[in-house]
C-alpha cells in the first residue's frame, strides 16, 4: 500500500479524535473522552508498526481497519448506534472481512511468489475463511473471559449474542475467501 495513503488516514483519525477527546474532556464527558482517547492511539498504530517495524499492510486491510474504527468507536460507542439491536452483528460482519483481509495480508507477507503460485485455490480459500473464523473466536473467548473474571457484560445475550457474533464474523470471513480465491484462481 502506498505509504502517503495510509499516513494521510492516520493523521486525519487521530486528529479527529484528539479534538473529540479535548471536546468530551472539557464537557466532562466520562464516557465518550476515554473512547476518543482509544481511538487516537488507535489511529497511529498503523503509522507506529510502519515507522519502527516496517510492517506496511494492504490498502484493503488499512481502508478496513478504519472503517471498522469509525463503526466502532464513533458510530457504536460516542453516538450510540450499538443501541441498535442490529448494529453489534453489523460490525461483527465488518470484522470478519477486516481479519480476512489481514489474513490475504499476511500471506502475502509470510510466503514467496512461488509458493503462493503453487497454493491451490481451495487452501487459499481455506486460510483466509479459517483465520477469519479464529480471529471470531478469539475475540468471543476474550469477551467470556472478561465477563467472568471482571464481571463486565460483553456478552449481553449470552449464548445467542456469541453465536450471531460468530456467524456475523464468519460471513464477512466467507465472503472475502471466497471472492480472494476467485480472484486468484483467475488470475492464473
Amino acid at each position: 500500500m502506498k505509504r502517503g495513503i495510509q499516513t494521510i488516514l492516520s493523521v486525519v483519525f487521530a486528529i479527529v479524535m484528539l479534538v473529540l477527546f479535548v471536546i468530551f474532556f472539557l464537557k466532562d464527558d466520562s464516557y465518550r473522552y476515554p473512547i476518543a482517547l482509544g481511538g487516537f492511539f488507535c489511529a497511529l498504530v498503523p503509522l507506529i508498526l510502519d515507522k519502527f517495524l516496517k510492517i506496511r499492510f494492504a490498502f484493503m486491510f488499512i481502508f478496513s481497519y478504519f472503517a471498522f474504527l469509525i463503526g466502532s468507536l464513533c458510530l457504536g460507542s460516542m453516538l450510540r448506534f450499538y443501541s441498535f439491536g442490529w448494529w453489534d452483528t453489523f460490525l461483527h460482519f465488518l470484522s470478519g472481512t477486516l481479519v480476512a483481509f489481514l489474513a490475504i495480508d499476511l500471506m502475502g507477507k509470510l510466503t514467496t511468489n512461488q509458493s503462493r503460485s503453487e497454493m491451490s485455490t481451495g487452501f487459499v480459500f481455506l486460510f483466509v475463511f479459517c483465520f477469519g473464523v479464529f480471529c471470531g473466536a478469539i475475540w468471543e473467548i476474550w469477551e467470556f473471559s472478561m465477563d467472568q473474571f471482571f464481571g463486565t457484560r460483553t456478552q449481553g445475550g449470552g449464548n445467542f449474542d456469541t453465536m450471531t457474533d460468530l456467524i456475523a464474523d464468519s460471513i464477512g470471513a466467507l465472503i472475502i475467501a471466497f471472492g480472494y480465491a476467485r480472484r486468484t484462481k483467475r488470475n492464473r
